[in-house]
């Protein structure tokens, strides 16, 4: 079993749909992990049936019992985050400012503050088209931890994956390079990196690769909408042979992708074109990269 991940350095490059495509195309060799928690889409494409929901809990939040609580303030003068103010003569907590550090109880001379885990969103182990399965969740707005809920979303992938004898486990990671990148980067075989030809295209491609080396993790790339400028595909490329980053396929840009998601289809179920060729010899690529590490 290996494991592919697919990560851009901003959003808005065609990440999701490559990797629905990808979805798609391996069909029941194929767990799907949707790790993008913050801003979760592949639904839109893999049709999910949301199944065995799970709810996540992870962090802490005060909660003050108003009946022990003698208004002394202590609480609110130390909180750092301004989370404990007076409303209608009661010291209340203020969810969205509370970090949890559990400073406030140690200081309430009635033990009136308790710390409590927090839900902060749900878990799902979904049917999808593909006559497969997919792992993805949901994160409560606001909530913190998506990081935890992306390995929480990995590991169950990974089992569901052991189990069942699957070849591939598809990862669809965040955009960008915070924890929950680095959460989905953990464990991975093969990373396949999604670009544009754009300044800051180019930019956060950089910063996601610099990530990826800290893993040690081979890496591929894929240059979507290269004919927008061709200018700034061929720095891509000279960037891709200066990291010795393995060139997968140039995608040009194509209008049926935003139609394609307009019908809730992939770009290889709803056009039988080039783009579909592209994507096509591009996951046996990867198939391939993957499989011989």
């Amino acid at each position: 079993m290996k494991e592919i991940v697919i990560v851009s350095g901003k959003g808005g490059t065609g990440k999701t749909s490559i990797t629905a495509s990808f979805a798609y195309l391996g069909g029941k060799d194929v767990i799907v992990a949707d790790c993008d928690v913050d801003a979760a889409d592949m639904h839109l494409l893999l049709k999910p049936d949301f199944g065995n929901p799970k709810d996540f809990y992870s962090g802490l939040l005060a909660k003050i019992d108003q009946e022990k609580c003698i208004k002394c303030g202590k609480c609110a003068a130390v909180c750092r985050f301004d989370a404990i103010p007076i409303i209608n003569g009661k010291f209340i907590v203020e969810p969205l400012n509370c970090e949890g550090c559990g400073y406030c109880p140690l200081v309430c001379p009635t033990d009136a503050i308790e710390m409590n885990e927090q839900n902060v969103g749900k878990l799902f182990i979904s049917d999808i088209k593909t006559e497969s399965k997919m792992v993805h969740a949901s994160l409560k707005i606001g909530a913190d931890n998506s990081g935890k809920l992306v390995a929480e979303v990995k590991n169950k992938a990974k089992e569901i994956a052991e189990n069942e004898e699957k070849k591939f486990i598809l990862v669809d990671g965040s955009p960008g390079i915070g924890c929950p990148v680095v959460s989905s980067l953990s464990g991975a075989n093969f990373v396949v990196l999604v670009t544009e030809p754009s300044v800051s295209g180019i930019h956060d491609l950089r910063r996601v690769y610099q990530v990826i080396k800290k893993f040690g993790i081979k890496a591929g790339c894929i240059i979507n909408k290269a004919d927008v400028n061709k200018n700034k595909s061929k720095e891509i490329h000279n960037f891709l042979e200066e990291e010795k980053i393995e060139f997968i396929a140039e995608i040009p840009y194509d209008e049926n992708f935003t139609k394609a998601m307009t019908y809730g289809k992939t770009i290889v179920e709803y056009d039988n074109g080039e783009i579909k060729k592209i994507l096509e010899d591009s996951w046996e690529k990867i198939k391939e990269l993957a499989t011989n590490l």
